[in-house]
């Protein structure tokens, strides 16, 4: 296709092959586990990463970003496991008061509009030293799935059963906390803060509308996001929308048309 001569476009192609197959992965256990506001509150930490990034002046504001979403999504896990308040408490503390960190050192000497960018994300953007880190990252995710997936299954069923199986439950769900952030890290650049949460539970919540196998579900996930980054990545430079954006309307799409399957398929 004439589009893809461009070099941004086929950055950005490369960029959706990498990383949609992991937000459908990742989606399934994010629904499964209820885990919809946490991942919403990674988008949340990952800003005020951002922010204290700049700040300390660490050279990047990746740097920042990376480290301050991966200590947020421990500390929740660590807090929620531990603490007698409700998981929805705990995550709602941690999100609402990251935000508000990330707002306030942002806007102090009137430097917000700096980080705007990151607020809808700009996937055009993407260069060949970022899809390395992709790529670096998709690795990781794919190789600590096949070890982890058996453990996060039977979690998601039951944690006392977890338990007696002789299952670190904490240890799982911290590790799995920490993938979510890198990926949410690295992503959010080019998905943006406002809508990355919906790449993390749109595409397994429609997989999970019309499927009944547990195979089936994360084979459908992943088609379902990676469909839904292809899709509008063309249709976001065809109408000269933001892609991100785009991608997550697409997924939307989906994901009503397969509400109204639904009832076909628990008959």
């Amino acid at each position: 296709m004439k589009l893809f001569e461009y070099e941004f476009m086929r950055n950005a192609l490369t960029a959706v092959l990498l990383v949609t197959p992991l937000f459908g992965l990742l989606s399934t256990m994010v629904v499964s586990n209820r885990m919809a506001f946490f991942s919403d509150s990674l988008g949340h930490g990952a800003f005020t990463g951002i922010a204290i990034g700049a700040l300390l002046g660490v050279g990047s504001e990746m740097v920042g970003l990376l480290g301050f979403s991966i200590i947020f999504a421990l500390l929740i896990t660590y807090i929620k496991n531990k603490s007698h308040a409700g998981a929805d408490t705990v995550i709602g503390v941690f999100s609402s008061t990251a935000i508000a960190l990330g707002l306030m050192i942002m806007s102090a000497g009137g430097q917000f509009n700096k980080f705007s960018r990151f607020l809808i994300g700009d996937l055009l953007s993407i260069t060949k030293s970022d899809l390395t880190g992709l790529l670096i990252v998709f690795l990781i995710v794919l190789v600590s799935w096949a070890i982890l997936f058996n453990r996060l299954l039977i979690i998601s069923v039951n944690q006392t059963l977890a338990r007696s199986r002789g299952i670190r439950t904490q240890a799982v769900e911290s590790i799995f906390a920490v993938l979510l952030a890198i990926v949410v890290a690295l992503s959010i650049q080019w998905v943006g803060i406002l809508i990355i949460n919906a790449l993390l539970v749109l595409p397994g919540a429609a997989a999970r509308n019309v499927t009944n196998s547990v195979k089936s579900y994360h084979v459908l996930s992943v088609l379902i996001a990676l469909t839904s980054g292809l899709v509008g990545l063309l249709l976001a430079y065809e109408i000269n929308s933001a892609a991100g954006a785009t991608i997550v309307v697409f997924a939307a799409i989906i994901y009503f048309v397969t509400l109204i399957l639904k009832p076909q398929f628990i008959k």
